[in-house]
């Protein structure tokens, strides 16, 4: 592992761990952030097709590359919900805990990346130790100073939105489907960067779907905060450039990388607490530590399976 790669690999964990908090800090409604945020992807989308060249999809490949950017679009939507809820750093933990289960068991059961029962008793356990991990950074110490309806509609956004994430993850990886042959599209093998624009295509587009159906009610697109909130926008989207190009084999290959990236969690829960102000308890922030470490610890055993 060489030091660039590594440093590489270190930017999609300070964009996507700042991204929720800042997003946070502009304000705005759900769909606001929303609107804002796919916008800003969508120019650092743009300004990489343009300066690599990499070429843009067509067909079946521009088709499951919108969806992709769809499902990341509405599992963002409900991660926001969540935040305007419950804050940032007590969600992310959470969102977070669902995507890593769901991506695992996606891997193991449909793309075979868990061979054999033993690995796959392995990868259980680790999935159950992800969600003991959440549900740690969840605990409080004071019951009666605590919104139980809010938390659980919160997590419930979350369960929602892990179907958006998981087609984010999932539609870009059709042609390993060899089981699906006889009736998913086949399509060309694309390569990350090829991706990342129709998915940040996808992503606007689910955005201004959700701020019309919204739209009676609060005109996005006439507000100031739905565009400062493109600031947000660069910071998931630098991420993500570097989350696939530190994906490369040549450079981490996937599942170092992926690892990595989940430290962003830490950064995202904290910077919540500290700079928005989420306060914990002393025994709250023992169990929530403990909590992001079981998490990052199960992320890494079901990566490396």
């Amino acid at each position: 592992m060489n030091l660039f790669a590594l440093l590489i690999g270190i930017i999609p964990v300070i964009g996507w761990g700042f991204f929720p908090t800042i997003s946070s800090k502009i304000g705005g409604k759900p769909s606001n952030q929303i609107f804002g945020a796919t916008i800003g992807a969508l120019i650092i989308a743009f300004v990489v097709f343009i300066v690599t060249g990499c070429g843009f999809p067509m067909g079946w490949n521009l088709v499951f590359g919108i969806l992709s950017g769809c499902g990341w679009g509405f599992g963002q939507i409900m991660a926001f919900k969540g935040y305007s809820l419950v804050g940032s750093s007590r969600v992310m933990p959470i969102t977070t805990a669902f995507q890593l289960i769901v991506t695992a068991l996606w891997g193991a059961f449909a793309l075979s990346s868990w061979p054999g029962i033993g690995h796959k008793v392995i990868g259980i356990l680790a999935l159950i130790v992800i969600i003991i991990g959440a549900t740690l950074t969840t605990w409080t110490q004071n019951k009666e100073n605590t919104n139980v309806s809010a938390l659980k509609k919160a997590v419930i956004y979350q369960l929602i939105g892990v179907i958006g994430y998981w087609l984010y993850s999932a539609a870009p990886q059709v042609e390993n489907l060899t089981w699906a042959k006889g009736f998913v599209p086949r399509t060309e093998p694309m390569s990350g960067l090829q991706a990342f624009l129709p998915q940040a295509i996808g992503m606007v587009l689910i955005a201004i779907v959700y701020s019309l159906m919204k739209i009676k009610e609060e005109n996005v697109f006439k507000e100031a905060v739905s565009y400062k909130q493109i600031i947000a926008g660069f910071f998931f989207g630098i991420a993500a450039l570097a989350y696939l190009v530190a994906a490369q084999p040549q450079m981490l290959g996937m599942s170092t990388a992926f690892v990595i990236s989940q430290v962003n969690v830490v950064i995202a829960t904290l910077t919540g607490i500290y700079w928005l102000h989420q306060r914990k308890t002393s025994k709250e922030m023992v169990a929530t530590l403990i909590g992001l470490a079981l998490i990052i610890v199960a992320a890494a055993v079901t990566a490396f399976l």
